[in-house]
């Protein structure tokens, strides 16, 4: 950041009464980490510097042994991204928040970044003159105040005094109550530059869905990881909760984020589409590279035990990377569209994955399709069941063993951040386990 731009951007702050700055970076699971720093200490330019290993941070709290950060957990420098700082839209005081870009303090990006991993395969694109154009399709739940984890979650008291129950997909109704919710995000979203393309009703009880514009990456990245942390925010306010877990409610369609990836040229042309409006060979080499990279992939895109209660039961959410033309059962869709806009859906993550993540492994294999001239399977059409050889993994522990013997993974994001995500990943997996669930005491105390 400039420092003709960053005083530009605190005098601004300053005459809106902001005080504090939230420093904000996503670790492996898109979780914003960081410090808040007063605005002096921003406006001075003085570094803000945070452990390594911070990075790597269970969803439980724990931390992978050192050897995969650092022995000495050493500091990395958390610096600012103009283009992503902001006044707080949705805080009571004035507040502002900047998303960091992660840099060692030896001056290099950090491998352990997931911002810094997208940035990386991003520029491998640029490197060729071409510019990935990408769009997120976000699902959600609205949940009523939930203090106690035992209980399943239970959608708001409508305006008739009744909770939401049956499916009302694509409702427009104002009886759920949400619209003074919904006026407040509409405007955040607005404050913060985020253009909305739809809001509506999903399949699941109480479920919703944003579809993002298409755009750059990078850009497409954070607003998608601002959106979520802005959402959670936002419902608070409102007496309710946000929830992104893959499937929160049992025997209910999950949450998914699916993500529209194209690749356009120094021009702006679409490099899948010739000039006879037909598939181009860099079309169906991208959908080659998609296939042969997934299942080794899969725990970058379902990261989190839930996850796999959401790929287990693939109602609405594909376990397979099969392709097909707007066949909703694939995992790789080919939507409808002009032939200018031709472009692949990757319909395999869940909401809870982190969205710098999802568009690092689709563009990164894609690309590396396009490079190797990797073929793709024939699409499948209408009723299938996807063969055996073209399933993804079902659990965690699965994935997990795809990934560890994964060369590929490791040839597109690095050996550093595959050996840090997997070792935080078995924490997680180990204190699931550790537990015993309701189902174990229902079903086997007085039976087995």
């Amino acid at each position: 950041m400039s420092r003709e731009a960053r005083s530009s951007l605190v005098e601004a702050w300053q005459q809106a009464g902001v005080s504090e700055v939230e420093c904000v970076t996503p670790d492996l699971n898109g979780v914003p980490r960081g410090k808040v720093m007063t605005l002096e200490g921003f406006a001075s330019g003085r570094n803000l510097q945070m452990a390594r290993g911070v990075l790597l941070q269970s969803l439980v709290g724990h931390y992978p042994d050192a050897q995969y950060y650092g022995s000495d957990d050493g500091d990395l420098v958390l610096e600012p991204v103009l283009s992503q700082s902001y006044q707080l839209p949705w805080a009571e005081q004035p507040r502002a928040l900047t998303v960091c870009d992660c840099v060692e303090i030896e001056g290099q990006s950090s491998g352990l970044s997931s911002r810094t991993l997208l940035k990386r395969i991003v520029e491998r694109y640029a490197a060729k003159g071409w510019s990935p154009v990408v769009a997120t399709e976000l699902e959600f739940f609205i949940f009523a105040p939930h203090a106690d984890p035992y209980l399943p979650f239970q959608p708001p008291v409508g305006l008739d005094g009744r909770r939401e129950e049956g499916y009302s997909a694509f409702s427009v109704a104002s009886n759920n109550g949400l619209r003074p919710f919904w006026v407040e995000v509409y405007r955040c979203m607005e404050a913060m530059g985020m253009p909305r393309d739809t809001f509506m009703h999903e399949m699941g009880v109480s479920q919703f869905e944003i579809n993002f514009h298409h755009g750059d990456a990078l850009k497409i990245a954070d607003q998608t990881f601002l959106f979520k942390h802005m959402v959670k925010e936002v419902a608070l306010k409102h007496g309710l909760i946000a929830v992104f877990m893959a499937k929160p409610l049992a025997k209910v369609a999950g949450s998914s984020m699916h993500l529209h990836q194209s690749v356009v040229d120094g021009a702006g042309k679409n490099i899948f589409n010739d000039a006879q409006d037909e598939a181009t060979p860099e079309f169906f080499h991208y959908l080659g590279g998609l296939q042969d990279a997934l299942a080794d992939l899969t725990l970058l895109l379902a990261p989190n035990i839930n996850s796999y209660q959401r790929l287990f039961h693939p109602y609405a959410s594909p376990n397979n990377f099969c392709w097909a033309h707007d066949n909703r059962a694939s995992g790789l869709r080919i939507p409808p569209s002009v032939p200018e806009a031709r472009r692949v859906e990757n319909r395999v993550a869940g909401c809870d994955a982190n969205p710098y993540l999802l568009l690092a492994v689709s563009l990164a294999a894609g690309l590396r399709g396009i490079e190797q001239k990797l073929e793709p399977t024939e699409p499948i059409a209408g009723d299938f069941t996807a063969p055996e050889n073209m399933r993804l993994p079902t659990s965690m522990q699965e994935a997990m063993r795809r990934l560890k013997r994964s060369s590929l993974a490791r040839e597109l994001l690095g050996e550093e951040f595959i050996e840090g995500f997997l070792a935080s990943k078995y924490i997680e997996l180990e204190d699931f386990l550790s537990e015993i669930t309701a189902w174990e005491r229902r079903f086997l105390a007085m039976q087995v």
